[in-house]
């Protein structure tokens, strides 16, 4: 890895996750400085190391290589009882485990939170499930777009006369991965301050339920059911996405000197004067009026020439940008964002952490090959070569 700020490091990670949430957190930690040890299959490995196309050179998935840096890999299988007994080992020495199975699973395997805490009485457990630990849903499998569908997000995504429809990146997945992070620090900092480890649980469906943040809560205080807006808010007009003379541009204005400041680079100062959207209340009240008003001027002029103009009267806007347009962004380039990893067939681009600290950037080291640390872990571990030979041999290990 290069140099680089490393507040987590001395501090051991056993990932037991696979596909999205859970290895998103994971990365975060090792971002950080942890040493992340990622266990998988051996054959296999993480489901998510096959959802391509497209795939590297080195045959890696592009959804595996986005969250799963930093970590080494530990292909080791726990159906086994002696695969069980390196884990145990290796939990004695470690700092946190993340899991994402199904409840009761590791309990059926006599891995489960007091089995472990016996162990290692400082140790930290984080547990991510579908839809909790109990309830009737408890033992259903989830996916993001489902639980996109269950939670009430994708009600109030999509278009007002279309199908509901799922945010474009799997968002519950990644905040729950965010919040998996969040749980990490915190109970380690309960536990340097108290000497004892504890089992924090989470859902995908309550992260998502905390994450409707004012569409959840117009519901709990007014008892309106929130519905489909496009792009439109609830609550602020104009807030929205406008078709301009060669493309769309996002505008947003919040405040009533904003409002004013629009209408002026419009060249429409008279639709400030109007009492029907005068104020925020007014122009919400008469959404649909001034949104067709403004498409029409909107579409006189193309997408580069209105953000110029708006953004030099301080109206928040930009261009919606196509991917390769914003990874070509002059913004982008100036925040170091991207990061070449060595592979064995080259370097291969990526979005690294977004988090700079005054020491620098974090280290960024590409994602292990499966089973590619299995040797050194388990050497350091204690297991000596012919033990790691019978292991192979008998394919717990790969």
């Amino acid at each position: 890895m290069t140099d680089g700020p490393r507040p987590l490091a001395g501090i051991r990670v056993l990932d037991l996750t696979r596909v999205l949430a859970g290895p998103l957190g994971t990365m975060v930690a090792g971002d950080l400085g942890a040493d992340v040890v990622k266990l998988e299959r051996p054959g296999s490995g993480d489901d998510l190391r096959a959802w391509g196309p497209p795939f590297t050179a080195d045959g890696e998935s592009a959804y595996f290589l986005a969250v799963n840096r930093n970590k080494r890999s530990l292909a080791l299988d726990l159906k086994d009882e002696r695969g069980r007994d390196v884990f145990r080992r290796l939990v004695a020495d470690s700092d946190v485990v993340v899991e994402n199975f199904r409840p009761a699973t590791l309990d059926e395997l006599r891995l489960g939170w007091e089995d472990l805490r016996s162990l290692n009485p400082r140790l930290v457990v984080v547990s991510l499930t579908a839809y909790g630990p109990s309830g009737p849903y408890r033992d259903l499998p989830g996916y993001d777009i489902v639980i996109q569908a269950v939670g009430g997000l994708m009600s109030v995504t999509g278009e007002p006369s279309g199908r509901p429809m799922r945010v474009g990146v799997a968002i519950v997945d990644v905040l729950s991965g965010l919040y998996i992070a969040i749980a990490i620090l915190a109970a380690i900092r309960e536990r340097d301050r108290t000497g004892h480890g504890q089992r924090v649980e989470l859902s995908l469906v309550g992260v998502e339920l905390a994450s409707l943040v004012n569409v959840v809560h117009n519901y709990l205080i007014a008892g309106q059911v929130p519905r489909r807006l496009g792009n439109a808010h609830p609550s602020i007009v104009p807030y929205d996405v406008f078709p301009s003379a060669d493309g769309h541009l996002a505008i947003a204005v919040a405040s009533e000197p904003g409002w004013r400041r629009f209408c002026t680079v419009l060249g429409r100062p008279e639709f400030a004067r109007d009492p029907r959207f005068g104020t925020n209340p007014d122009r919400v009240r008469h959404r649909d009026e001034l949104t067709a008003l403004l498409e029409a001027v909107l579409a006189e002029r193309p997408t580069d020439a209105w953000v110029d103009a708006l953004r030099a009267a301080d109206v928040p806007c930009g261009a919606v940008n196509t991917v390769d347009r914003i990874l070509d962004d002059p913004q982008v380039a100036d925040s170091d964002l991207l990061r070449d990893l060595d592979r064995p067939s080259g370097p291969v681009r990526v979005v690294g952490s977004p988090l700079r600290f005054e020491a620098g950037a974090f280290p960024a080291a590409a994602p292990p090959a499966l089973g590619e640390d299995t040797d050194e872990i388990l050497r350091a571990a204690g297991l000596d070569p012919p033990a790691i030979a019978e292991l192979r041999e008998a394919g717990i290990i790969g």
